[in-house]
């Protein structure tokens, strides 16, 4: 198999790096328009085949991963399935639901693979914390709180939703095996910066009666991201900050009592606190080999064009949210 990465910036080399080590590909090929970029890209991938324009790189491609700008995602990912391409798209799938929904018709009438690059979908600690809740353990889901916070680094062309918030939709998403119904979304500008640099989201999940609160910020003095799930028997925090015991469970809890005053008494219950051991594996090594084996079989992929249509639907009702000060349904969006 013969894979192209198409922006090979930061992550796009990233992506260089594992395909380089996948046994099923034979070949891989760096597309970028700059030429410094191609020249350290061969000198540290020798075996990598360097080209700089995308029309030049259909012939000797068979799948292609996009690492470029979000608002370009679309129009590159659309000319590859056009081209006969399978796909990956790293996130945000597309910037625009619309856009997302063209992707996905393209796929499914070419026959195609298109996967979305959540690359957290794929994190052992990510998927240990959804079978937690899938199997009961915490009890019924009050809610999620997520923080996803740095210094930077500010983006030319979207705000700090659509570059922070993608990652914390899908694990969400993904711990809770379910999409939002409604989205509510405050944000800010600072510094002079043109789009909001810190965001506040609450998603509520009315399928099955949970909410998820997100904070996601490009001004923040910490680096931190953290996950919190709160039940009604247990709860857990997935801190991707820490080298070791990066899921913990608390037994932890409160129970109300009835009481003839009309007050309600609350027990409060503390328990011991247990990290599971959680063999390591790199997340973006488990996605590319995903995306290799569902073209080499048909598979469909865990993060499909639908888990990215659902992380965009959410970030285009957030920006509405933001500029309209209202709940936004997540129906209305679809409808649009």
């Amino acid at each position: 198999m013969r894979v192209g990465v198409i922006g090979c910036g930061y992550w796009g080399a990233k992506h260089l790096r594992v395909l380089t080590q996948i046994p099923d590909v034979d070949l891989v090929v760096a597309i970028d328009r700059r030429e410094d970029q191609l020249k350290q890209l061969q000198q540290q991938f020798p075996g990598v085949l360097c080209v700089s324009e995308l029309d030049d790189a259909l012939d000797l491609v068979d799948a292609a991963i996009v690492a470029t700008p979000p608002r370009t995602h679309g129009p590159i990912a659309k000319k590859l399935l056009a081209a006969g391409k399978h796909v990956l798209v790293e996130k945000p799938m597309t910037a625009s639901t619309s856009e997302a929904l063209e992707l996905i018709a393209l796929a499914e009438q070419g026959g195609l693979t298109l996967m979305t690059g959540h690359t957290f979908a794929y994190n052992a600690a990510v998927i240990a914390l959804r079978d937690l809740v899938a199997s009961g353990e915490l009890g019924s889901i009050y809610y999620l709180d997520s923080a996803r916070l740095n210094l930077g680094l500010y983006q030319p062309d979207v705000n700090v939703v659509w570059d922070l918030a993608p990652h914390d939709i899908s694990i969400i998403n993904t711990v809770l095996d379910a999409e939002p119904t409604s989205v509510t979304a405050f944000g800010s500008k600072h510094a002079g910066s043109p789009f909001e640099d810190v965001a506040y989201l609450r998603l509520d999940y009315g399928t099955i009666g949970a909410t998820a609160n997100l904070h996601v910020s490009w001004l923040h003095p910490s680096k931190v991201r953290q996950t919190t799930v709160v039940g009604s028997q247990r709860m857990a925090v997935y801190d991707d900050m820490l080298d070791e015991g990066r899921l913990r469970i608390y037994d932890k809890g409160v129970q109300a009592q009835p009481a003839n005053d009309g007050a309600v008494p609350m027990t409060y219950r503390y328990g011991g606190i247990v990290s599971p051991h959680i063999a390591f594996t790199e997340p973006l090594m488990s996605e590319d080999k995903h995306f290799v084996e569902c073209i080499r079989t048909g598979a469909r992929p865990k993060t499909d064009g639908h888990a990215g249509l659902a992380v965009v639907r959410v970030l285009e009702a957030a920006n509405e949210s933001i500029q309209t000060g209202r709940t936004v349904e997540l129906l209305e969006v679809t409808k649009a």
